[in-house]
């Protein structure tokens, strides 16, 4: 059995996170699939006019892909389009690229979340389907801490006392929350326990989870910016787009 051989994968379930071009008519893609985690392939040939993939590497779309190699950046062996997934347009679009953003940044390569991507995929299913975006981003936004290592507790502060819906806390990364500290971000008990079973239809729960999650995500990605934030505040202000997509961030 040759070496090439023994290091194929075939037939896999994934989602392209992120394409770019590479050499004429190649492409690198970054995927996220179900069994092996989040992977950097070439696909050698896309970009030519007859090749049989191009229109098939889309992003947010569930594809089956194989593929061979040991390095890093592996080689694409073929990929086909499952289907299912309806294309996502106008706030959906740019909710979608927001997931991506975050996936490419908080998961390393090589590490399988299969939880994670079936519940990615559902999330997809939700911006298409529903209204509410601002809340499927938030729901996602703690699942996908909670896979990284980096779980909310969100019914036990950091004594171990369960979280009261009338007190006002404070949440400090790295411990938790607390009643008495002095710094981290203040959250009413409420927003606690409506986060720990993804409630998010009280305002204030709303509008304070958006302030928990942006202070952590911020956190755990070491302070880089997300790009599909700025490319929203560009677009409310060259377009004079209204504010609603920025809060949904």
């Amino acid at each position: 059995m040759s070496s090439t051989h023994r290091h194929q994968v075939q037939e896999q379930t994934a989602f392209v996170l992120h394409s770019h071009p590479f050499r004429e008519t190649s492409l690198i893609l970054e995927v996220f699939s179900r069994e092996h985690g989040r992977q950097a392939i070439v696909a050698r040939g896309a970009r030519r006019p007859r090749s049989a993939l191009r229109g098939v590497l889309m992003n947010f779309q569930p594809l089956l892909l194989s593929w061979f190699g040991k390095g890093e950046v592996k080689t694409l062996h073929s990929g086909e389009w499952q289907g299912g997934q309806p294309q996502l347009q106008g706030t959906a679009l740019m909710c979608g690229f927001y997931l991506n953003e975050l996936l490419l940044n908080l998961l390393v390569r090589d590490d399988p979340h299969p939880e994670l991507f079936d519940y990615y995929r559902a999330t997809l299913h939700r911006l298409v389907h529903e209204t509410d975006h601002a809340a499927t981003l938030r729901c996602f936004e703690k699942h996908l801490l909670q896979e990284s290592g980096y779980g909310l507790r969100l019914d036990h502060d950091a004594s171990g006392a369960t979280i009261q819906p009338e007190i006002s806390y404070r949440y400090e990364i790295e411990r938790g929350v607390s009643r008495d500290g002095l710094g981290g971000i203040p959250v009413q008990g409420k927003t606690l326990l409506d986060m720990a079973v993804d409630d998010y239809s009280d305002p204030i729960t709303m509008q304070q989870s958006k302030q928990l999650m942006r202070a952590l995500l911020t956190h755990h990605l070491a302070g880089k910016s997300l790009h599909t934030r700025e490319l929203i505040k560009e677009l409310i202000t060259t377009s004079g787009l209204p504010a609603k997509r920025e809060r949904e961030r």
